[in-house]
C-alpha cells in the first residue's frame, strides 16, 4: 500500500513539475485535470480554464481540424503529434503539439502538449523567404521569356521580311531580264535557295527561341510540331504521346516543360548518337509527368552535372516545385523524368 502511495506522489510531482503541458479532458470537452504548465502558459486562472470548453481557448481556424481529430481520437485512434494554434489571455498565439489517448472505461482524454511557437514562427520565416526567393526566380525567368519572345518577333518581322525582299527582287530580276548569262542565271538561282534556307533558318530560331504556338494551340501541339522538326531535321525519329489535362498546368509549367524537351533534344542531337527519342506527358496519380527517353550511347550519371544543359532543366524544374530525375548509363541511352503536382483549371 505504501508502494502505492509512493507510486501516486512520484507520478503528481511528475504532473506538477514538468514544462509540457499535461491535461485530462471530459468527453464533451471540459478540462478535468490540468498541470501548473497549462495555466502558465495560456495565462487563465484554473477556474477560467475548467469553467469554459477546451474549443474556445483555441484559435478559430483550427477548430475545425481539431474536431475531426478528436471525433477519431474519441474512437480509439490515439492522436500523435498533432499540432494546432491557442489564444493567451493575452491575446498572443501559441502553437501546441499534442499526443493523446482516450480511456473508454474512464471515458477521458488523457494529453500532453509541447509548446512549439518557436519553430513554427522559425518554419514560417523559412517559407517566407522560400516564396520570396521563388517570386523572383519567377520573375527573372518571366524577363528572360519576355526578352526572348521579343528577339523572337524581331528576327521573324524584321528579318524574315527582309529575306522576303531579296527573295522577290530576285524572282523580279529573272523575269524582267531575259538576256542573262548562263553563269547569271546560275547565280541567281543559288541566291533563290539560300534565301528561302535562310527564311525557313529565321522562322525556325525563331521558335526556338520564344515558342509562341503555345499561347495559341498549346503545349500538345507545340511539341508534336517541334518533334516532327527534329526528325526532318536530324534523321532520328522522334514520337509525341499525351495522356493528360494541359488544363492542369500553369503557362510556366507549360513554358519549362517545353524548355526541359528543347534542351533534352539539343543534347541528344549534339551528343547522344541517338536512333529514337520518346516523349511522353501522363496523368499518374495527383502529378502530371514528362518522360524523355533516348537509345543513344549514355553518360555516367555522376557527371552530370558537368552538363550545364542537364544543370538547367535541374533548376527549372525546381523553380515551379517539380522533381527532376535524370538516368543515363554508357551505351544504354538516357531517360529523364518530370514530376509536377497537378493545378486547378487556369
Amino acid at each position: 500500500m505504501a508502494e502505492l502511495k509512493n507510486a501516486e506522489l512520484e507520478i503528481f510531482s511528475l504532473f506538477e513539475m514538468t514544462p509540457d503541458l499535461v491535461c485530462i479532458a471530459s468527453k464533451d470537452g471540459f478540462f478535468k485535470k490540468i498541470n501548473p504548465s497549462v495555466v502558465n502558459k495560456l495565462g487563465y486562472a484554473e477556474e477560467e480554464l475548467y469553467s469554459r470548453p477546451i474549443f474556445s481557448f483555441m484559435h478559430p481556424d483550427d477548430r475545425e481540424a481539431t474536431a475531426k481529430e478528436r471525433e477519431k481520437l474519441l474512437n480509439g485512434k490515439a492522436l500523435l503529434n498533432f499540432q494546432n494554434r491557442y489564444i493567451t489571455k493575452a491575446g498572443n498565439i501559441v502553437w501546441l503539439e499534442w499526443t493523446s489517448i482516450f480511456s473508454r472505461d474512464k471515458e477521458l482524454v488523457f494529453a500532453i502538449a509541447k509548446d512549439v511557437t518557436k519553430s513554427k514562427l522559425a518554419e514560417k520565416e523559412i517559407v517566407k523567404k522560400y516564396n520570396k526567393f521563388k517570386s523572383l526566380a519567377t520573375h527573372f525567368k518571366s524577363s528572360m521569356e519576355n526578352s526572348k519572345k521579343f528577339l523572337a518577333a524581331e528576327l521573324h518581322e524584321e528579318l524574315a521580311q527582309l529575306a522576303a525582299v531579296v527573295k522577290m527582287d530576285i524572282d523580279f530580276v529573272k523575269i524582267s531580264e531575259t538576256s542573262l548569262s548562263p553563269l547569271a542565271e546560275k547565280r541567281l538561282d543559288h541566291a533563290m535557295t539560300v534565301t528561302k534556307v535562310l527564311i525557313n533558318a529565321i522562322r525556325r530560331i525563331s521558335f526556338s527561341i520564344s515558342p509562341g504556338m503555345i499561347n495559341d494551340m498549346g503545349l500538345n501541339a507545340t511539341l508534336e510540331w517541334h518533334c516532327k522538326e527534329f526528325s526532318i531535321l536530324n534523321g532520328i525519329p522522334c514520337s509525341f504521346k499525351a495522356a493528360y489535362n494541359e488544363a492542369h498546368l500553369t503557362h510556366e509549367m507549360k513554358l519549362d516543360f517545353f524548355r526541359v524537351c528543347q534542351e533534352a533534344l539539343i543534347n541528344i542531337m549534339d551528343q547522344a548518337e541517338a536512333n529514337s527519342v520518346n516523349i511522353r506527358i501522363e496523368e499518374i496519380s495527383n502529378d502530371i509527368c514528362l518522360t524523355i527517353t533516348d537509345d543513344g550511347k549514355g553518360f555516367d550519371s555522376k557527371k552530370q552535372n558537368e552538363n550545364f544543359r542537364l544543370t538547367g532543366m535541374q533548376k527549372r524544374i525546381a523553380s515551379i516545385n517539380g522533381e527532376i530525375a535524370i538516368e543515363s548509363n554508357p551505351e544504354r541511352g538516357t531517360m529523364i523524368n518530370v514530376s509536377v503536382a497537378k493545378q486547378s483549371n487556369n
